[in-house]
């Protein structure tokens, strides 16, 4: 049943057996990039994994090289994104921009102005060939050339689609499937909705019924899943987790006891026929298993977590082999790994650092980073914690506020941004 609370306890065995088989099914890249960029929210398939490789095992005591700093981004939480030698990012300056850098020498080569002023940017930027796209905290969908920075299209998730800003305005990162970007302005008139990439032309809309509205857009951004054979775009809103057919736009299930009444943040991650997500506020986490249904797609609750099994507020968690890894509790990040087909805590460990905890993972590790800029190497080991280094980042003008934009692994490289300031760290591995 759609939204049922009962716990459906599928066999442990199935279970495995679909992990084992699971690859990225289900994931989101744009078709125009090469695996080495990181073109987007997350990463190329959007699940915070990175395929980089010959990375340092362990850091030294004072953590890794720092390769360069850069300031100039304004304030906010977005994080960075790097593809064809160009890094993208947003930022509030005297209004909220896109900003691109050339990464050789991190010259500043455009802003595109986004809208209004903002205390704090939130989305990140989207790269697909040669146009990149955003979307600002007021509702601004934005597209325009990696080139030179110059508009191609704008559309307003309130004034085009009656889209209501959530508790702390739009924050997701805008998703490009094949030729369309798909994003959620919420409320009553246009749950999600699809547009062309090249021209901002509606494609479908998702319109709630009376009886089935999941509500305002809930900070979460969207993914991509295969599951029961229907192509469709997952995420969480205001009253649950969502999925909606990428070919029309119909709803085809709602799991509504994930979600609170303030906040829906994390990405969900997708594997297979199944689903996990979680959100804090003392709410917890579930695996879902999707199915056909004369309907379409059924959600099945696999097993529920209460949040003091898992709870992940801002920080995210993301999917190596069988297991879960993430950062657990409500304005926390207490590392912690979840075998995904039980349910079963394997670890949990307190955090190094203060505030909401945020991670990556990249050749056998988990890149942590907290609010207050300590940074942790974690071995991505289900048997037991394994601390491989830490460091603090160092303060600096304009590095103020909490530290919440999401830690990049790209080209041996560690990017961790805190407002106005990018921090690169070397992790490559010296090679002998």
């Amino acid at each position: 049943m759609i939204g049922s609370r009962h716990v459906t306890r599928l066999p442990v065995a199935w279970l495995a057996i679909a992990l084992s088989l699971a690859t990225n099914a289900g994931s989101a890249e744009p078709q125009t990039q090469a695996v080495a960029d990181w073109p987007q929210w997350r990463g190329p398939h959007r699940d915070a994994v990175s395929a980089e490789t010959g990375l340092l095992k362990e850091w030294p005591t004072n953590g890794p090289t720092l390769a360069w700093e850069l300031t100039g981004l304004g304030k906010g939480y977005s994080s960075v994104v790097i593809a064809g030698g160009t890094l993208f990012t947003m930022g509030n300056i005297d209004a909220q921009y896109m900003l691109a850098f050339k990464l050789s020498d991190r010259s500043l080569l455009w802003k595109a102005k986004v809208g209004a002023p903002n205390d704090q940017a939130h989305s990140t930027p989207t790269v697909d060939g040669d146009l990149v796209y955003t979307i600002g905290t007021a509702g601004d969908v934005v597209c325009v050339k990696v080139s030179d920075g110059s508009e191609v299209w704008r559309k307003s998730l309130t004034v085009d689609f009656g889209g209501k800003a959530p508790g702390w305005n739009f924050s997701e990162s805008p998703l490009i499937d094949g030729d369309k970007l798909v994003c959620t302005p919420g409320g009553d008139s246009t749950v999600m909705v699809a547009l062309n990439k090249k021209t901002g032309a509606v494609v479908w809309k998702y319109a709630p019924t009376e009886a089935q509205k999941p509500g305002l857009a809930a900070h979460a951004s969207i993914v991509v899943s295969e599951a029961a054979g229907v192509r469709q775009y997952v995420t969480l809103m205001q009253r649950g987790a969502v999925g909606v057919s990428a070919a029309d736009g119909k709803l085809l299930w709602v799991y509504p006891r994930v979600a609170n009444g303030t906040a829906n943040i994390a990405t969900p991650v997708v594997v297979s026929n199944l689903v996990f997500v979680s959100t804090a506020y003392n709410t917890g986490s579930a695996l879902l298993r999707l199915e056909k249904s004369p309907d379409g797609v059924k959600a099945e609750e696999v097993y529920f977590l209460g949040a003091d099994k898992f709870q992940c507020h801002h920080g995210g968690f993301l999917r190596v082999g069988d297991y879960i890894y993430g950062a657990h509790g409500h304005n926390a990040g207490n590392p912690v790994c979840i075998k995904m087909a039980t349910g079963d805590v394997m670890w949990k460990e307190n955090q190094l650092g203060k505030g909401s905890g945020s991670l990556v993972y990249a050749d056998g590790n988990l890149y942590f980073r907290w609010e207050d800029d300590t940074v942790a190497l974690i071995e991505a080991n289900p048997e037991r914690y394994v601390l491989k280094g830490q460091f603090k980042i160092p303060s600096r003008p304009g590095a103020d506020g909490p530290g919440w934009a999401h830690p990049v692994v790209q080209g041996g490289k560690l990017y961790i941004r805190h407002g106005d300031v990018l921090f690169c760290y070397d992790v490559k591995a010296k090679q002998k």
